[in-house]
């Protein structure tokens, strides 16, 4: 909502509210926030919105006691996870859209994204779970999901946005992906400075300048997105298909065979009585590792057992 309140104390209230964690700390900000909140006529809407939103709030606490737990819905992490995030109407939904296999509402309408959609991305032989958090300046906004994820892709539209976006994240300690996004609107030398100001003055973040109209820049994104987890796909080799065929097993860097195994079925590894393995941790295709060789990116292993 659009505020223009010069009271520090209600500007610190507003802070409040939006990094906090529980409905009933969002409330006791709001009610700061309403108290501070001017009194004359011209700010008469801005009493009404707030009001409103308080008898939300009480709301969904009524109804949280009710039923004894949130009453957000539960998302089940993948191996990775990436959480999408931004104002509204910046191109979240669009971007969702071309990535998964997810159909979220694209509208021009401010908000229109209420909870958090979830889609897969395909990276080569990998599914990377990605999720739309509603807009981070709405009432809908998951504050949870951000704050746990594994990377965060910020969806901005000008560069005045990564600073309002930075102040309302500052628990959010996952890698972060910036998507400089509606490049179609901008010249060729507008992109070029916009390239230069974003390596200047925002340098610590993995950036890419794209259009979710044009698609310019989706296949730059999507192996930034890939990379930001750190992980290493191993495969299992089966008789009957291709290798790459196979989903892979999404591990850690410096995971071992006995590893692989056990992520494939807890106590698996007792029971392999070779394992041979081809890719880049290998001396010679097929060679016979134990157990607790080292594995790499794309590395291919097979297990023969009792």
């Amino acid at each position: 909502m659009p505020i223009n309140v010069n009271d520090p104390e209600y500007t610190s209230a507003e802070k409040d509210f939006h990094e906090a964690g529980t409905l009933e700390e969002q409330l006791s900000a709001l009610n700061k926030m309403i108290s501070h909140a001017p009194k004359h006529k011209g700010a008469e809407n801005l009493r009404q919105q707030l009001t409103t939103k308080r008898k939300k709030l009480l709301s969904q606490i009524e109804k949280k006691k009710k039923v004894g737990k949130s009453t957000q819905t539960g998302i089940k992490k993948e191996d990775m996870q990436a959480v999408i995030i931004g104002l509204s109407n910046t191109g979240k939904s669009s971007l969702l859209n071309i990535l998964t296999n997810a159909s979220p509402k694209v509208s021009e309408i401010k908000f229109s994204t209420t909870e958090p959609i979830v889609g897969m991305m395909n990276y080569e032989t990998v599914q990377i779970q990605l999720i739309e958090n509603p807009p981070i300046d709405s009432d809908f906004y998951d504050k949870g999901l951000t704050n746990t994820t594994d990377t965060i892709i910020i969806v901005v539209e000008n560069l005045d946005q990564i600073t309002k976006i930075e102040e309302l994240i500052p628990k959010a300690f996952g890698n972060k992906i910036l998507v400089f996004n509606k490049i179609d609107k901008l010249s060729e030398n507008e992109k070029r400075k916009t390239g230069a100001t974003l390596k200047s003055k925002f340098k610590k973040y993995n950036f890419v300048l794209m259009s979710t109209k044009t698609k310019e820049g989706v296949e730059e994104l999507k192996e930034k997105i890939f990379t930001s987890f750190g992980k290493i796909r191993i495969y299992t080799k089966q008789p009957t298909r291709k290798e790459k065929e196979n989903k892979p097993i999404i591990m850690n860097p410096g995971a071992e065979v006995k590893d692989a195994a056990e992520k494939i079925l807890h106590g698996f590894a007792n029971q392999i009585t070779e394992t041979k393995i081809w890719g880049p941790s290998s001396k010679f295709p097929g060679q016979k590792v134990g157990l607790k060789h080292k594995l790499k990116d794309l590395d291919v292993v097979e297990f023969k057992t009792r």
